[in-house]
């Protein structure tokens, strides 16, 4: 991690990612890279569905396998390159027929590292088997609900699940949110962390960071008027006025608050709900 010399006002608090140490300096791969237009958190009918996004630097698509679909073959890692569209870092695998795929890398990974997916293994840092293989106690990410839909679960930086229990064919895990989950012991997952770590440390420093990072700044609800937030209104500076915190539109929000559905379709995989609030 570097720290900047407080020569400004902006960059006495800001931090940022030693890339140079981290990273292979090799240039992306072109045949897995696109164009990628942004929407600004716009709909097809213009209108914005997602808050808080907009502008931002221009960036190319990286085509990353979450699949894995190619078994049985030994992939050699070729490089670590960093992804603008995903905290973590990449990497080009090139199997041994020749094919090359960009992969989310697992920690303590370097060029010219080797890994397999298979049923059969070895549990080692980086190759990819059933949930229903792994030891309780391992360490996985890029996990799999659906076998062969793709890893979904534990796929940004420093993240992971924990392996504690197999029970009748479901591997149960604890997720980074703390809650324990029931997955199809047949649904693939990759072994070892999620790479850059150091990510959760960045300081990003300045307002104008933000921008070029397609962030379009938050107003609070508290400094609005009562017709555009429930937490709006009031002579000065006032409390929000109600019991819980409330979102734009009056869903509980923060503050420890359950905001979960009470019939999701997944609650009846979920062993052990996640703790929430501030105290985690």
């Amino acid at each position: 991690m570097k720290h900047l010399r407080p020569v400004t006002k902006s960059s006495r608090q800001m931090t940022r990612i030693e890339y140079k140490k981290l990273l292979s300096g090799h240039r992306p791969h072109k045949a897995l890279m696109r164009g990628k237009k942004s929407t600004g958190g716009r709909n097809s009918q213009g209108r914005i569905t997602m808050r808080h996004h907009g502008g931002g630097h221009k960036k190319r698509f990286r085509d990353v396998d979450f699949k894995f679909n190619k078994k049985n073959v030994t992939a050699k890692i070729a490089s670590i390159e960093y992804d603008p569209f995903r905290s973590a870092f990449i990497g080009l695998a090139v199997y041994q027929d020749g094919e090359k795929r960009y992969v989310i890398l697992p920690q303590k990974v370097q060029v010219g590292d080797t890994f397999i997916v298979s049923d059969s293994a070895p549990v080692k840092t980086a190759n990819r088997m059933p949930l229903g293989n792994v030891p309780v106690g391992t360490f996985v990410y890029n996990i799999e609900l659906k076998p062969g839909a793709g890893g979904v679960l534990a796929r940004s930086a420093g993240n992971y699940a924990e392996v504690i229990a197999q029970d009748a064919g479901y591997t149960h895990l604890k997720m980074p949110s703390t809650e324990v989950r029931r997955i199809i012991g047949t649904a693939w997952a990759s072994i070892g962390e999620v790479s850059n770590e150091e990510h959760r440390l960045v300081n990003i420093g300045k307002a104008g960071r933000s921008r070029w990072m397609g962030i379009r700044p938050t107003v609070r609800g508290t400094a609005m008027n009562p017709v555009d937030h429930p937490h709006g209104g009031g002579e000065g500076r006032q409390g929000r006025g109600l019991r819980r915190a409330k979102s734009l539109w009056g869903k509980p929000t923060g503050k420890g608050q359950k905001t979960r559905r009470p019939k999701k379709y997944s609650n009846v995989f979920i062993v052990s709900r996640r703790r929430v609030g501030k105290r985690k």
